[in-house]
């Protein structure tokens, strides 16, 4: 992708921008005519809904995993590929966000993306079979995946001066929809009749609610400031995001935490059951360890949004994860709530990526380019971590390897932690 592909992101037809442009931005980033106060209103309902559906998709098929199995008659195998598709469809799918924003405009792709989790994710249980199911779960997965990479380029680019607020607002209620479909999916497919269909095609209820306010912004184009005769037109600086060492220690940041993300989501109720913990105690401990990122999502970026380095907090989170990597391998059992409570803590790392994307670069051609960038290598680096995790627990027979697997990615999270939260931009280094 050419560097100046995304130059003139920031005045897509459709951005509904309040403010007239970050002092001392790009250029090309310049608000266009005010437009009605509504309409920040409903890019606001537009945000938090479009996060609430990024994780019901997955969430809720791991709840009800082994119905799906025994429905469509899946191999062992293609179980545990599910495992991994959706890092791999946001890494592959991501690649596309850049130019798509470039040419439509971010909103148009969100909504998009919106229309795509819905399709998807109501067509997939009727598909007839486990090639129709894959097939529409890619459908949802791509639909996350470009929301993924141009959320947080629409709060760079509708919110400048707000990045820390919205960016917790958009973390919480992401955390909020994960959490969600994880503990009503069994329910809501009980009071649904038992039928494991219905209860993955009701979540496409909250992708439709979220397509209607990115609609209502797609349908108020407000008119462009235009150039004064004769003036020189001015390119924006060419970034080469490759070349960038901050680019590179967020890309990393970002894949090491989404390992340890994926690791929990995955393999924690097991460690805690393996320990002696019942198995309802354990769903209940990963519950809370998700479930922490509600509040936590939304303080942590409006914390590191006034800080000028961004690597203590890192550290922090960083910290909060060895303690829990700690815990479970002296005891599993007796300090379990404490270890749950822990690791959600360290999961937090999750917004603290977002909110440094947002803030490591200066313009939204800027952000659309690092998120990208951060996004698509992030998510290559985390589908090995689950696998290697299985392997080693299914080879030593035990979880004193795979925890120490675990504690040893810390440390290397830590440490791009504090180089990706040092206090430059992408522009500078490119």
């Amino acid at each position: 992708m050419a560097d100046d592909d995304l130059a003139t992101l920031g005045t897509a037809p459709e951005a509904p921008q309040t403010t007239t442009g970050t002092p001392g931005g790009d250029p090309h980033d310049r608000a266009p005519a005010p437009v009605p106060r509504w309409l920040g209103a409903v890019l606001t309902a537009g945000l938090v809904l479009a996060a609430l559906n990024l994780r019901p998709a997955i969430t809720s098929l791991g709840a009800l995993m082994e119905e799906v199995r025994d429905g469509l008659g899946m191999s062992g195998t293609v179980a545990g590929l599910l495992t991994s598709v959706p890092a791999l469809c946001f890494a592959v799918f991501g690649i596309a966000a850049p130019r798509l924003a470039r040419r439509f405009g971010p909103g148009a792709i969100v909504c998009a993306g919106m229309a795509a989790i819905t399709a998807g994710v109501v067509v997939r249980p009727f598909a007839g079979g486990t090639a129709g199911f894959l097939a529409a779960s890619a459908l949802a997965l791509a639909g996350i995946a470009v929301s993924n990479i141009l959320l947080p380029v629409v709060i760079k680019t509708f919110f400048p001066d707000r990045v820390g607020s919205m960016t917790g607002l958009y973390s919480m209620a992401l955390a909020l929809g994960t959490s969600l479909a994880a503990a009503l999916t069994v329910p809501v497919t009980g009071a649904l009749g038992g039928g494991w269909q219905a209860g993955l095609a009701v979540w496409a209820v909250l992708g439709a609610l979220a397509v209607v306010p990115w609609l209502a912004v797609l349908r108020h184009r407000a008119p462009q400031a235009a150039p004064a005769a004769g003036a020189p037109q001015q390119d924006a600086p060419a970034i080469r995001i490759s070349r960038s060492p901050t680019a590179w220690s967020l890309a990393v940041f970002f894949g090491l935490q989404a390992t340890a993300a994926y690791i929990t989501m995955g393999w924690l109720p097991q460690i805690f059951r393996d320990a002696g913990v019942p198995a309802g105690t354990a769903g209940v401990l990963l519950a809370i360890t998700m479930a922490m990122g509600i509040p936590l999502s939304f303080l942590l970026p409006r914390v590191a949004a006034r800080m000028r380095h961004q690597g203590p907090l890192a550290v922090l989170l960083g910290a909060c994860g060895l303690a829990g990597y700690a815990g479970l391998w002296l005891a599993p059992a007796a300090g379990a709530w404490g270890w749950a409570l822990l690791l959600g803590i360290s999961n937090c790392a999750f917004p603290l990526a977002l909110t440094m994307i947002g803030m490591r670069a200066g313009s939204a051609a800027g952000v659309v380019k690092l998120s990208a960038f951060a996004q698509c290598i992030g998510y290559l680096i985390s589908i090995p971590g689950p696998l290697l995790v299985g392997t080693l627990y299914q080879h030593s027979g035990g979880w004193g390897l795979p925890i120490a697997l675990m504690a040893g990615l810390m440390v290397p999270q830590i440490v791009v932690g504090v180089l990706a939260g040092r206090n430059r931009r992408i522009e500078d280094e490119g």
